[in-house]
């Protein structure tokens, strides 16, 4: 998300520099091609790489610092700090910090106005190859554009909604960033209704030209906090990075699908250990299923996440 021409201006604190949050990802960078020319008859690819998929983390502006340092502390990485800006396309001002780690990135923010329907509803941001394209594809996949793209002298965003009600953000910019890769790539977790499942998979498969890995219809519901029932989980996986959707009634024990996120690590058990020590709480688990270990945390200001590891299956 990125300020607006015509927009109020963003008042800067002492000692921040005002910048757009796009900016700030591609500071210090240089731009990159976007990837290898199709091949004849291909189509135009959207993406760009799962290192682009950013959650957006709202926080209360007197928990940032807490949170930002709670965040690295359990996965590493590095905050690219933090600038006070318009995020969206009416006058709004927050404060922004984005936080890169091995496992994946976040953007932070903190409002000190009243956050603009619908911004705090995407669930993430995913970076386009062209703004265009990308809204054309997703409108002809069948979803909706509910925050029409608005402009910045260094790109262009906008929120789609999908089959559903899920929502996200797609950015793009002027000049192509160039991040590393990530070390593991995180579930984009998706909670969705028996009615609108088919539709939902349906649509995002088209639009990001992706495909379903595993649709198990019988899967362990107790990794989801409903242990000894089943529900249908479906993996699918694209330039964008991995989706994990939850085909359920509804019927969530607290935290389940308050989470956005599921980040792999190493070390489960370490993990958690970091976490409890950068005043983390530990919501639900370790528990095991489809090969994995998984955990529930809270971190300081109210995030969610999910946390698992890959257990090794029997040759």
């Amino acid at each position: 998300m990125i300020s607006v021409p015509g927009s109020m201006k963003s008042v800067r604190p002492r000692g921040r520099r005002l910048l757009s949050v796009a900016a700030l990802f591609i500071a210090g960078v240089q731009p990159i091609a976007t990837g290898a020319p199709n091949a004849p008859g291909a189509p135009r690819p959207i993406g760009v790489g799962p290192q682009y998929d950013t959650t957006h983390v709202y926080v209360a502006a007197a928990d940032l610092d807490t949170f930002v340092k709670s965040f690295l502390a359990v996965f590493g990485g590095s905050a690219r700090g933090q600038t006070t800006v318009n995020v969206t396309p009416v006058a709004s001002s927050a404060d922004s910090e984005p936080v890169m780690t091995p496992e994946g990135g976040i953007s932070v923010f903190a409002f000190h106005t009243p956050v603009p329907y619908p911004f705090g509803e995407e669930r993430t941001g995913y970076l386009v190859t062209d703004m265009d394209l990308a809204i054309r594809a997703a409108r002809a996949a069948g979803a909706e554009v509910v925050v029409e793209p608005f402009t910045d002298p260094i790109g262009r965003d906008a929120i789609i909604q999908w089959p559903g009600g899920v929502k996200m953000q797609l950015y793009w910019h002027f000049k192509p960033p160039n991040s590393p890769g990530l070390a593991t790539i995180p579930d984009n977790r998706v909670y969705i209704s028996k009615d609108q499942a088919d539709n939902f998979v349906r649509s995002f498969v088209a639009f990001a030209q992706g495909k379903i890995v595993a649709d198990d219809k019988k899967a362990d519901a107790g990794e989801i906090g409903r242990a000894g029932e089943t529900c249908r989980r479906i993996r699918i996986r694209s330039i964008f990075g991995n989706m994990l959707a939850f085909v359920t009634d509804g019927h969530l024990p607290y935290p389940f699908g308050r989470e956005t996120t599921g980040y792999e690590v190493q070390d489960l058990d370490a993990t958690l250990a970091k976490a409890k020590a950068a005043n983390a709480a530990v919501l639900f688990g370790p528990y095991s299923a489809d090969h994995r270990k998984t955990a529930v945390v809270q971190f300081p200001g109210g995030y969610i996440a999910e946390i698992h590891t890959s257990i090794a299956q029997n040759p």
